[in-house]
């Protein structure tokens, strides 16, 4: 397992270069309330050599799929090969409120975006008739055909999932999976239905499939201040849109935290988003989080690894950005010490279900 570190637009250069000075595998730049994801890959690129890059998500309502294929083609030339393409369909108010785009059969959008997106990539024209996507509209006009950035096919796509159908679509279409609000026992959960999916596997990119829940760290030994930059996070996605359509809402009610994520819900509704993130339990937070002491944190890295995630994708939530500093610096600790345990005591490295998902993928 390495790890990732989901970036802060704020904070976003020196982090990611310290980050590649600690061996940090992957930078991330998810996109949404803060930033797009776009614009801080590029400045990122720009500044780091050997950390790999992916958008964790770029959501999909936002663009169309041929935009996406040249942004991934441009970001991909601009950092020599390091980009992955991360890519989301968001939720369903978050389609229709920001993006003005319909959210109905999100999965079939979704796997005709992403064949979209690779037959760009392939440097082919782009045409292209689906149930949601028809390119050209009319078939008869000017097709897409990339020439402005270096095309490469083999750009690896993960594809952000939480329920079972979507996980199953990511074992089958995609490279790779990001998670949100991820314990160890939900992810062993989730690579159960990307297993499933991988079954019937579209792709054969010869690649291990990669395991990246994005997961929120917070460093300090008493929980409930290692919590508190963590809370309004939570209650940014627990609140978000319609409870009733709200994929985080029905998350953490299936966590069996119902009554607060009601409670949560409804002040970030009212405009009260400081007595929404106090209304977060800290048991959920401590249980999709990283929370705690350096000894505290590599003993939970270690249940992460054991469950079959491949890199995990850290999101400090310090203010400051010496607050993100010192909060990866300590998890790049955190690291250390998970392997100096592994080697003292025999434990095994690698996650066994990661191990079945690809020698399924393979077959």
């Amino acid at each position: 397992m390495e790890l990732g570190v989901f970036l802060n637009y704020q904070g976003a250069v020196p982090v990611a270069r310290r980050a590649e000075q600690l061996g940090y595998a992957t930078a991330l730049v998810p996109e949404g309330f803060r930033s797009d994801a776009v614009s801080v890959l590029g400045a990122v690129a720009a500044v780091t050599d050997r950390i790999g890059l992916a958008s964790g998500l770029m959501q999909i309502p936002a663009r169309t799929p041929v935009l996406t294929a040249l942004s991934a083609a441009t970001l991909h030339a601009l950092s020599d090969g390091r980009f992955r393409l991360g890519l989301g369909v968001s939720n369903p108010d978050v389609s229709l409120g920001w993006y003005g785009q319909p959210f109905e059969q999100p999965l079939l959008r979704t796997r005709e975006y992403v064949e979209i997106v690779r037959l760009a990539l392939r440097g082919e024209p782009v045409r292209y008739a689906g149930k949601h996507y028809r390119l050209p509209p009319d078939g008869t006009t000017e097709a897409a055909h990339l020439r402005a950035a270096a095309v490469n096919s083999g750009i690896p796509i993960l594809l952000g999932a939480i329920g079972r159908r979507s996980l199953k679509l990511a074992g089958q279409i995609a490279d790779g999976w990001i998670g949100a609000f991820c314990s160890p026992q939900r992810i062993a959960h989730s690579l159960a239905h990307c297993r499933t999916g991988a079954v019937n596997r579209d792709i054969a990119s010869g690649r291990p499939f990669e395991v990246l829940p994005s997961v929120p760290i917070g460093v300090n030994a008493d929980l409930e201040a290692a919590a508190a930059p963590l809370r309004g996070y939570f209650a940014n996605f627990i609140g978000l849109g319609s409870s009733e359509r709200s994929i985080y809402y029905q998350l953490a009610t299936e966590l069996g935290y119902e009554s607060a994520a009601a409670d949560v819900h409804r002040y970030c509704r009212s405009g009260d988003r400081a007595a929404a993130a106090r209304a977060v339990p800290l048991e959920l937070i401590d249980e999709v989080s990283l929370l705690g002491d350096v000894p505290r944190i590599a003993r939970r890295m270690a249940a992460y690894e054991q469950a079959g995630v491949t890199t995990l994708g850290l999101t400090p939530l310090s203010p400051t950005v010496d607050g993100q500093l010192a909060t990866i610096e300590a998890a790049a600790a955190a690291l250390d010490a998970m392997r100096l345990a592994q080697r003292t005591s025999d434990l095994p490295a690698t996650g066994s279900v990661t191990r079945q998902l690809e020698r399924t993928a393979t077959k």
